[in-house]
Parts: structure tokens; C-alpha cells; sequence
């Protein structure tokens, strides 16, 4: 006997019910295994390269390893602490920034040096406010990093699971495909490589953008002689993931520390805009079409939402599902739209 709509609609209302609920019960602990599964999967069209190149996939998975291994030991004794401590050296020069701009708009605001007018009330509280949030947040994400991450986790697990995933990755697919309905098989492989293509692009190739844009960034701005130069590229490039926020965020922090630091000298600020004025521009016409095409699909606003509503729901664990997760949705959302446009409930009862 055929499974009906409504008990299908039943069957799978309860699997993702019981998804919803480990992801809610089990983050902190689901965590190191959900990272080594998304560095598997984005290193898995790698270790198929090379195969093709006549090594053994266990070979290919070793020379993967050792060399992401390198990679983060050279992170962690060379970029990682000067990265932490420009961080913490921006927090606590903050102060200092607040004190100058009070200066400069007494200069430009004679009436701020009444302490009773609305104004200085204001821009006192907004200053006290970024001063407090400012040191809450870094120890926010110092304590975070330590607690929910778990520092022997990560160093530990991930690496283990990214190394067994990476090195079954094609048989546990095909074993996936063998447990799927047969009568709806073809279907759900063809959504399959939808949400595949799209998450390659997305993910592996902004992923990319993210590194190139980031690592120009801090470089460039580390050369010109901008203090905090490697923090605020390395936030910039963070942020290029979603459209326009990264060059946002970035340019608006270095060009207000270029204009604290080369005050009056204003080739070295023009030098800051010509630097994130460049990157948007290599971004734009040679990085995101050649890196990530056209095929992404993942709207700003989107992204945004689900991180935002991944992050509060399930915390570290949920802002890191959440652009695959937003990306698969996508493709589910078209797929139903499609459905929707060919069916009875969208064209209406034909006229006989």
C-alpha cells in the first residue's frame, strides 16, 4: 500500500521535529561533530582531485590533513596572537577615542560644554554605552570561546571526525542514496545537487572571497600604517560572506581610525578609502564571478534572518549551521513554489 500525502507530511514533520530537538538539546555537545562534518564536506572536492591524480584516498586524506594541521599551527603561534592582542589593545584605547571626539565636537558644537543641553547629555550616554558594551563584548567572546567551545574539543575532535568523514565521505553518500524512498528518490537527488551547487558556490567559494578580501585587507592597511590594521581586516573580511556588510563595517572602522591617526594628513586616509575602495572593485568584477558565479541564490536579508534566529535559538552551534541551513531552505522554498505554480491550487479549475 502507497504512503498517503498526510502520512508522509506526518513522517517528516517528526523527523525534523527530532532534528530541531537534538540541535536544542545536544548543541554544545553536536558542535565539534557538525564543524568536522562542514570541513569534510568542503574538502571533499580536494581529496576527489587528487584521487583523480592517482592517489589513494587514504594518501589524499593524510597529505589534506598534515597540511591543514601546518596550516593552524602557523595560525595559532604567528597571526592568532597579534590578532587577540590588537582586539583587546582597541577596547582598551576606546576611552582614549571617546575623549578626543568630545574635544573635536566641542570644537564643532560650542553648545555640548553646557552639560544641562540635550545634546551633550546624549552623546555622553552613547559614548559611555560603546565604552561598557565595547569590554562586555570581547570578554563575552573570550569566555564564549573558552566555555561553549571547548578549546580540547575542537583541537581534539574536529580534526578526528573532518579525517574519518573526509576519508568515507563517497561511501557514506552512496549508502545515504540507497536508504532513500524509491518513489521519491529522483526527486530528492536532484534537490540534492541544487542545495550541492549552491552550497559549493556559497560556501567554498565565498568562503575563498572571504580569506583573499580578508588577508588584502590586513596586509594592506598593516602597510600604509593604520593601527589595529589586522583586526579590522580580519572583521572585514569576516563579513563579506553577506554583500556589502563587510566593506561597510570595515571601511567605516579604518577610515574613522585613519582619521583619528593621520588627522591633518589626509593622503594616508584617502590611502584607506583607495584601499577598501579597491578591494570592493576586485571583489566585484573578478573574485565573486569567478569564485562564487551566479547560481548562489542566498539573499542578504535572508542570511541575515537565519542568523540571527539560528544564533538565539541554538547559540554558537546554530549560527554555524546557519548559512547551509538557509541555503538548503532556499532551495526547498523554490522547489515548493514550483510545485505551487504547476498545481490546481495556483492555476484554478480549468473551464471545461
Amino acid at each position: 500500500m502507497a504512503v498517503t500525502v498526510g502520512q508522509q507530511a506526518r513522517i517528516w514533520g517528526v523527523v525534523a521535529l527530532v532534528l530541531f530537538l537534538l540541535l536544542w538539546f545536544l548543541g554544545d555537545v553536536l558542535l565539534p561533530f557538525v564543524l568536522g562534518a562542514i570541513l569534510a564536506y568542503l574538502l571533499d572536492p580536494l581529496a576527489d582531485r587528487l584521487e583523480r591524480a592517482g592517489v589513494r584516498r587514504v594518501w589524499a586524506v593524510v597529505l589534506i590533513t598534515l597540511s591543514a594541521i601546518v596550516a593552524m599551527v602557523v595560525a595559532v603561534l604567528l597571526i592568532i596572537p597579534t590578532l587577540v592582542g590588537q582586539a583587546t589593545a582597541l577596547v582598551e584605547v576606546a576611552p582614549q577615542l571617546g575623549e578626543q571626539l568630545s574635544a573635536r565636537l566641542l570644537l564643532w558644537f560650542p553648545e555640548l560644554a553646557d552639560e544641562s543641553s540635550v545634546l551633550r547629555q546624549q552623546v555622553t550616554e552613547i559614548a559611555q554605552g560603546l565604552q561598557a558594551r565595547g569590554g562586555q563584548l570581547l570578554n563575552t567572546l573570550l569566555s564564549s570561546a573558552v566555555g561553549v567551545l571547548n578549546w580540547l574539543l575542537l583541537i581534539v575532535v574536529v580534526p578526528v571526525v573532518t579525517f574519518y568523514l573526509l576519508l568515507d565521505w563517497d561511501a557514506m553518500v552512496r549508502r545515504i542514496d540507497d536508504l532513500l524512498p524509491r518513489e521519491h528518490a529522483p526527486t530528492i537527488r536532484a534537490l540534492m545537487r541544487d542545495c550541492d551547487d549552491r552550497l559549493a558556490a556559497f560556501i567554498r567559494g565565498q568562503g575563498l572571497v572571504c580569506l583573499i578580501l580578508g588577508t588584502y585587507y590586513a596586509a594592506a592597511l598593516m602597510a600604509v600604517g593604520l593601527n589595529f590594521g589586522l583586526v579590522v581586516g580580519a572583521i572585514a573580511g569576516a563579513l563579506t560572506f553577506i554583500p556589502y556588510i563587510g566593506a561597510l563595517v570595515g571601511g567605516i572602522l579604518a577610515i574613522g581610525l585613519a582619521l583619528w591617526q593621520f588627522w591633518g594628513d589626509w593622503v594616508w586616509i584617502v590611502a584607506v578609502w583607495a584601499i577598501f575602495q579597491s578591494g570592493q572593485f576586485v571583489e566585484g568584477n573578478f573574485l565573486t564571478p569567478k569564485l562564487v558565479g551566479e547560481r548562489v541564490g542566498v539573499h542578504p536579508v535572508w542570511l541575515l534572518f537565519a542568523l540571527s534566529a539560528f544564533g538565539a535559538l541554538f547559540g554558537f552551534l546554530g549560527v554555524v549551521v546557519a548559512v547551509p541551513v538557509a541555503a538548503v531552505l532556499g532551495v526547498l522554498v523554490r522547489f515548493g513554489i514550483g510545485k505551487y505554480k504547476g498545481s490546481r491550487l495556483y492555476r484554478g479549475t480549468p473551464l471545461p
